[in-house]
């Protein structure tokens, strides 16, 4: 069995991305919604949630935005979470081994969390109005 490194380089970030979204994009619940949203500007979407992870899990602060508002009004629930964070962590363990690999599935976990939290939230306020 071939030893699996743990995630240090753009290159691996750039893996993990496309391997990540390449599930996604095909995934029976995930892949409808990505791909209605995203439609023909994957390349952009790439490049984008390339520089978010390198930021995040490298610390080369390559991303610059604020990554909750393009998903506040996504038709999504816990269902779609539990989904992304289980095709999340299977492509990290997948391709990687080690602590920034580890930081990468914590993280993962902890940003579907805050999204959901926080899209259910800007769902209940805004059905208020």
């Amino acid at each position: 069995m071939e030893q699996l490194k743990d995630i240090s380089s753009l290159d691996d970030i750039r893996l993990l991305v496309d391997s990540f979204y390449g599930k996604a994009r095909t995934d029976e619940l995930l892949g409808p919604i990505f791909n209605g949203i995203i439609q023909d500007r994957w390349p952009e979407h790439l490049d984008k949630m390339y520089r978010f992870w390198e930021t995040v899990l490298l610390d080369n602060h390559t991303y610059h935005g604020s990554p909750f508002w393009p998903h506040a009004q996504m038709p999504v629930n816990a269902t779609h979470f539990d989904r992304w964070q289980l095709l999340f962590r299977e492509t990290v363990t997948q391709h990687f081994d080690g602590p920034k690999a580890s930081e990468a599935c914590w993280r993962g976990e902890k940003m579907a969390q805050m999204f959901l939290s926080k899209i259910t939230y800007y769902n209940s306020t805004t059905a208020i109005k």
